[in-house]
């Protein structure tokens, strides 16, 4: 320890003695020489201390208590450190503690159950308080709001339960498990086994509240700096100085400038010019070219293939002050952003000895689907020659060559033949305002299918919030708190954009409420990983034309909607592994600075696309892939969509046999936090897998092509 303190001030002295770049990159990873405090495994007086309380414990409670005591002795000797005490502190622990006779062991359970439900739900509720005014459409947010939506209340639990050695007893009594036996064993243990391996899971690793507070904060920082990037498109200019946007539009990156280029396919008139402009924004985005002063900014108007920038007229300005017009490109602040989450979460590594990277813990933790296995089920999708047949059906309905942008072509959408225009104005006039969206919900389940009662059973358990990003549902942490479903609703009402959102995020407050309030143990609430709340919020996503009282969809636009699928899958999949390449290259190159991490993200998804990509649109090097922003602010998020994709498409299949979505959705939500083989065949009687889609989706194209 006092040797890596010399290196630490040794590296602080080179960095303030050699000029800004040094200092740029050596002070940004001085966290990385962070090392955790010691174990106490490895002292001598520990295996003689397990050794001795073995034995004397199992002559107590008798040879049928020997594999769980050997087994929590060993599980609480790898996180006890020298500050929990000596031999004397540690034998006193297990003699008190361990729980020899199942009537005390279920008492224990019991115990932690009920409190860990009353714990995370308040904590939850004070952490959706504290963010509020980032996360909602509630005024400015000043900078102190900033600060508060980064305080995390419940940093320092981790650190209070193994100070007073509540950790250590869950530890001493419940299975720490591997992903490995969780595959092997998991299909034959009990519910109460599950929860069991749940409640010890929560002990896995011993993160200090500081380095919890500084996740925290980076994600706070991140989400702000994303909730805020908007482009006003009134302010765009074609090189020969038209504007091709309307008046007031501002629209949310990535999310709105995409569902743009989806919503100007009926356009005949500027729609093109408008998708390629789209495109050309983006592209300055992620490579940073992007002038800052355009970003969130109605003052200045914008020709994005010049990168010119002027004062807008006072006329078509919404800024209230003048607004400096200038050409400076936004000065990598995107990877910055990028880079302050890898830092923040790096420093959990030396915490995680069974995962030790972000990138472990997100797969063999958080998804519980290793790497390589997801990887493979994306590339099948990638590499699939129904990718060529479905681009070559595409390019004859739009009768012109495919460009880049149309990887998020979406005329196979039943009721795209409605206008942007349309929509919003339907929309609008139902829901002017988040209460009248509340008010609905009701109406919307039964649509889905729920009985009256289980309709109404539900929208008691949801609230809805105005979003002040894109939209995003917050579960309770409780039962008896309410799941919070948030869209952005502009000035004149929600418009088709902001209701696509919501039915997607009704989706997740739906499985939410049903994993939490409906599920046997509460240590189980829950989805086996985020792809699976995404894949059940996909299949209410899908209905929202239906919801707004669009014609239900017969076989041919069943079809459609399988292709519709198939290219959405197909567009993720290649984001995803982008996102995944990103995080590795960030641990592959530690000592980096933000823009090497800019040039090394663009080439990043350069090659992912010539691989991918560019043999069905033929023309390469596109760097179109990295616009998503959910690579900033949300810690290797991604690979959960096109998993979403393909979960959604076996659950809805199964909804189709049974008829109806409602009640289908209540009995597979109820299955609660098991891994993702084990819930997929109780939901579908089939592991998680591409084959259904890729099925389908051959189907589909017969019947598309068919009828033609």
């Amino acid at each position: 320890m006092r040797l890596l303190r010399v290196l630490y001030f040794t590296a602080l002295c080179l960095a303030l003695s050699g000029g800004a770049p040094a200092q740029e990159k050596l002070l940004m990873n001085l966290p990385l020489l962070e090392t955790p405090q010691i174990s106490a495994a490895s002292l001598p007086w520990m295996q003689t201390s397990c050794s001795k309380l073995e034995s004397e414990l199992v002559a107590k409670y008798g040879e049928s208590s020997r594999a769980r005591l050997a087994r929590g002795l060993h599980q609480v000797s790898e996180f006890w450190r020298p500050e929990d005490g000596g031999a004397a502190e540690f034998e006193d622990f297990i003699r008190t503690n361990f729980a020899g006779d199942q009537s005390t062991l279920d008492t224990m359970f019991n115990r932690f159950e009920s409190l860990f439900e009353q714990l995370d739900g308040h904590m939850h509720e004070m952490n959706r308080e504290f963010r509020q005014q980032l996360d909602l459409d509630f005024g400015p947010v000043l900078p102190f709001d900033e600060v508060i939506g980064g305080y995390d209340p419940s940093a320092h639990i981790l650190d209070d339960f193994f100070q007073n050695k509540l950790a250590f007893t869950v530890l001493l009594n419940f299975p720490l498990t591997t992903l490995d036996e969780r595959l092997k064993d998991g299909p034959s243990w009990s519910r109460r086994q599950w929860a069991e391996v749940r409640l010890a899971q929560r002990f896995s690793t011993r993160i200090p509240a500081e380095v919890s507070l500084a996740i925290s904060q980076a994600d706070a920082e991140a989400g702000q700096y994303i909730s805020e990037y908007n482009i006003w498109m009134y302010h765009l200019l074609t090189p020969q100085g038209q504007r091709l946007f309307p008046p007031k539009m501002r629209l949310l990156s990535h999310w709105n400038l995409r569902d743009e280029i989806k919503a100007d396919y009926p356009d005949k008139e500027n729609g093109l010019a408008k998708q390629r402009m789209i495109q050309q924004v983006m592209g300055r985005i992620i490579t940073q070219t992007i002038p800052q002063s355009v970003i969130n900014n109605s003052g200045v108007d914008w020709n994005p293939y010049s990168n010119d920038v002027t004062a807008a007229a006072a006329k078509d300005s919404d800024s209230p002050t003048e607004a400096k017009v200038s050409n400076t490109r936004e000065p990598d602040t995107r990877y910055a952003m990028l880079q302050k989450t890898f830092f923040a979460s790096k420093k959990a590594d030396p915490y995680s000895p069974t995962e030790p990277t972000l990138i472990a813990r997100r797969f063999d933790e958080d998804r519980e689907i290793p790497e390589a296995r997801l990887k493979a089920m994306l590339e099948q999708v990638l590499m699939s020659p129904l990718v060529a047949q479905t681009a070559r059906l595409i390019q004859s309905r739009l009768g012109r060559p495919l460009e880049p942008f149309d990887i998020w072509y979406n005329g196979f959408r039943p009721g795209s033949q409605y206008t942007e225009a349309q929509l919003d104005a339907m929309v609008a006039a139902k829901y002017p305002t988040a209460e009248a969206y509340q008010k609905d919900i009701p109406n919307l389940l039964t649509k889905l299918g729920f009985s009256p009662e289980r309709a109404q059973y539900l929208a008691r358990h949801i609230a809805v919030d105005p979003s002040r990003g894109a939209g995003h549902a917050m579960g309770a942490g409780m039962r008896a708190e309410k799941a919070h479903l948030r869209t952005r609703i502009g000035k004149n009402g929600m418009d088709y954009k902001g209701f696509n959102v919501a039915v997607h995020e009704m989706g997740h407050t739906v499985e939410q409420t049903f994993s939490l309030n409906d599920v046997d143990h509460t240590l189980l609430q829950g989805v086996p990983n985020t792809a699976f709340t995404e894949a059940l919020a996909f299949v209410f996503q899908g209905h929202d034309l239906e919801l707004l009282g669009l014609p239900a969809p017969d076989a041919r636009s069943e079809a459609e909607k399988t292709l519709n699928d198939f290219w959405g899958t197909y567009e993720i999949s290649g984001v995803a592994l982008v996102d995944m390449a990103v995080w590795h290259w960030m641990y592959d190159h530690p000592q980096t600075t933000p823009h090497e991490l800019n040039e090394a993200t663009v080439q990043i998804a350069k090659d992912i696309w010539n691989r991918y990509y560019a043999p069905v649109f033929h023309k390469n090097d596109v760097a179109l892939l990295g616009v998503y922003s959910h690579m900033i602010d949300s810690f290797l998020y991604l690979p959960d969509y096109p998993i979403g994709h393909l979960i959604a498409f076996q659950i809805e299949e199964q909804m189709k046999k049974s008829g109806s979505i409602g009640p289908e959705f209540e009995r597979m939500a109820t299955m609660g936090r098991v891994t993702p083989d084990l819930w997929m065949e109780h939901a579908t009687g089939h592991p998680v897998s591409a084959e259904a889609l890729l099925e389908a989706t051959q189907r589909a194209l017969t019947v598309v092509t068919s009828s033609h």
